[in-house]
């Protein structure tokens, strides 16, 4: 049975990231038994060592599933293991009798190779499962998780979660009108009130998951329940086995033994958030290097345009709606803050633009110092725009599911400026539809759409009509 959601996307990296692992050491063993036998010859055994990578890839690329599992069998996975290198060994040595270049390899180091190479990969996968357990169980990265209309499914649920540590995920209690729903084992879980009572709970305390149970007349019920958690960054899944009415991109997850239909998640779990923050540092690094020049005669250009600082920092909302403070090169006036403390944004022909600051802007260049942000991990090259406080507490209340933006770090840029929804939002409809591409981005997220959206932006940032 499942652990992990296979089907995430932090999931698909950790089994690729243990392809590679497993396609690097065959190659390397492969190395070693020629290094190890003076006979043999570097040259000969190069194409075999890079054509075992190539096939081995394919053939292990699907092993991590297995390591992602709640309880692996060991015996099982052996097994594959053998029947994965073998196909690697056969295709290798079809290869070699194709190419009529067989007869120059040493016999002994291509049979301590097939012998030896078991031995090599079983160790690998052992350190895999350590690394997955510490991707999603070490300190301070395990999820807190609360159950609402607890029954038999979610019960089993909460079982699996406390004794499966891959998971990474600590259950709190649960929320019932029954203090002990009837021949119920609860798992050891405490009952934390009645339902009525977990949404103001849930506001008010560290929780990350929420797992609702969806029986019969329950529905209509979380359904309510579920529209006020829109205004809030947890994470929500439904036990365990029907799609409610009137939810959008529900997917179908199976954790530890139990189904889950998932309606909101990060992306950013596991190797995919290494992977990630890993873009993140080392593009913010090359591009600030890259545009270390123009970030100096920017600043330059605002102290001698207009009196007041260099840079701008204002206060926005970051992942779980934490609030950051966002830099970019000064474009407006330095005007003492509305009395209503009602920040406006700016407008085409905005008057309090300097002119300086209309290039700036016009070019993109204001947002230069944000690379500082995405390298102190407040934010990331791409992800949705951060909006000014106040807007954020205004549209939360007028657009469903708006704080769901912030279940990832904000970006320099988004799915939602290279689509066209960039600038004010004036009306309402706007608005809405950029938080609709904000969250197609979080659903659909992969590491070749942020390179995607990169590009498109390098194109934009010459041409966008909507920069002002």
């Amino acid at each position: 049975m499942a652990g992990v959601q296979k089907n995430a996307h932090h999931a698909s990296f950790f089994n690729g990231a243990v392809a590679l692992i497993c396609s690097c050491a065959l190659s390397v063993t492969l190395l070693l038994w020629v290094g190890a036998y003076s006979r043999a010859e570097f040259r000969y055994f190069d194409v075999v060592s890079v054509l075992g990578f190539a096939v081995g890839l394919v053939a292990f690329r699907n092993i991590g599933q297995e390591l992602l599992d709640v309880r692996v069998r060991w015996n099982p996975m052996v097994r594959s293991l053998m029947r994965r290198w073998l196909l690697t060994f056969a295709v290798v040595l079809f290869a070699l009798y194709l190419a009529k270049i067989g007869e120059v390899m040493s016999r002994l180091v291509m049979v301590g190779w097939l012998l030896s190479t078991p031995f090599v990969l079983l160790p690998m996968l052992l350190l895999c499962r350590r690394m997955a357990i510490s991707l999603y169980s070490a300190p301070g990265l395990r999820r807190k998780a609360v159950f609402v209309f607890f029954d038999e499914e979610a019960a089993q649920l909460a079982a699996t979660l406390r004794h499966s540590p891959i998971l990474g995920i600590t259950p709190l209690g649960y929320f019932d009108d029954r203090d002990v729903p009837r021949g119920l084992n609860t798992a050891g879980l405490e009952r934390l009130g009645s339902v009525a009572k977990a949404n103001e709970w849930i506001m008010s305390h560290r929780v990350d998951m929420v797992f609702l149970g969806l029986r019969g007349a329950h529905g209509a019920r979380a359904q309510v329940l579920l529209d006020s958690l829109l205004d809030s960054v947890v994470s929500i899944y439904f036990v365990p086995d029907y799609r409610p009415a009137g939810l959008r991109h529900v997917q179908y997850a199976e954790m530890g033994d139990m189904p889950v239909l998932v309606a909101y998640e990060t992306p950013f779990l596991g190797l995919s958030r290494v992977c990630k923050r890993a873009m993140d540092i080392v593009m913010s690094l090359f591009l600030l290097a890259l545009a270390s020049p123009a970030m100096v005669l920017c600043a330059i250009a605002v102290r001698l345009s207009s009196p007041g600082p260099i840079l701008f920092r204002q206060k926005r909302y970051g992942a779980g709606g934490v609030e950051i403070s966002v830099y970019k090169f000064r474009s407006m006036r330095n005007d003492p803050l509305p009395t209503d403390g009602v920040v406006q944004q700016a407008k085409r022909n905005d008057p309090r633009v300097t002119p300086v600051g209309a290039i700036l802007r016009k070019t993109s260049l204001d947002e230069l110092p944000q690379f500082f942000n995405v390298l102190g991990g407040s934010m990331s090259i791409v992800g949705p725009r951060p909006h000014a406080v106040q807007h954020n507490e205004l549209y939360r209340r007028q657009v469903r599911g708006y704080m769901l933006r912030h279940k990832v770090k904000p970006g320099i840029t988004g799915w939602a400026q290279v689509n066209g929804a960039r600038g004010e939002t004036s009306t309402l409809d706007k608005m809405e539809r950029r938080v609709e591409l904000d969250l197609h981005y979080i659903r659909n997220w992969s590491l070749m759409l942020d390179l995607r959206i990169i590009f498109m932006t390098a194109l934009l940032v010459i041409r966008d009509r909507h920069a002002f």
